[in-house]
């Protein structure tokens, strides 16, 4: 497994390995790429944010949607990792890998661990995806082997 630098991204999006939509270069890190909120869905009180200013009550689970479509090449995987400003306000998430072959914007389950309420702006950088190649070909891509939620948008909690 290889981490994709910035150059490594653009020059995987060129040959169309990856793709996100919208891409925009200034979201680009040093060894990954920023994704950005479209959405905060709250459990608690059934709000779906998709403007202006999620307030999220403090000790409460919550799920944040990509604005980014991305698309998985056949031999690249990534991780998605919590960038540090939303860490330090006490916010915890769960990750996983987005695997080979997925397509689809991305729903992260959140949890705000402050006692405080926490404001989540609509459209603001929120995690970092990280590249990775794969040593070799999978058999099988995501959307053979599960495929549940290939091709979703916005904020999809269950499998239909």
């Amino acid at each position: 497994m290889v981490v994709l630098s910035d150059r490594d991204i653009k020059e995987a999006i060129k040959n169309s390995e990856i793709s996100i939509e919208p891409f925009v270069e200034e979201n680009l890190t040093p060894n990954g790429y920023d994704l950005t909120i479209d959405e905060v869905y709250i459990k608690k009180t059934g709000q779906h944010i998709k403007e202006g200013v999620a307030r999220v009550p403090p000790l409460t689970w919550f799920a944040v949607s990509t604005k980014e479509f991305v698309k998985m090449g056949s031999r690249v995987a990534s991780q998605l990792w919590i960038r540090s400003s939303y860490a330090r306000k006490g916010i915890i998430a769960g990750f996983g890998k987005v695997d080979a072959g997925f397509h689809g914007t991305l729903t992260v389950g959140c949890f705000n661990a402050n006692h405080e309420e926490v404001e989540i702006p609509i459209g603001d950088r929120f995690c970092q995806i990280v590249f990775e190649t794969l040593f070799s070909q999978p058999e099988e891509l995501y959307d053979k082997r599960s495929g549940n939620y290939q091709n979703q948008r916005g904020i999809k909690l269950t499998v239909d």
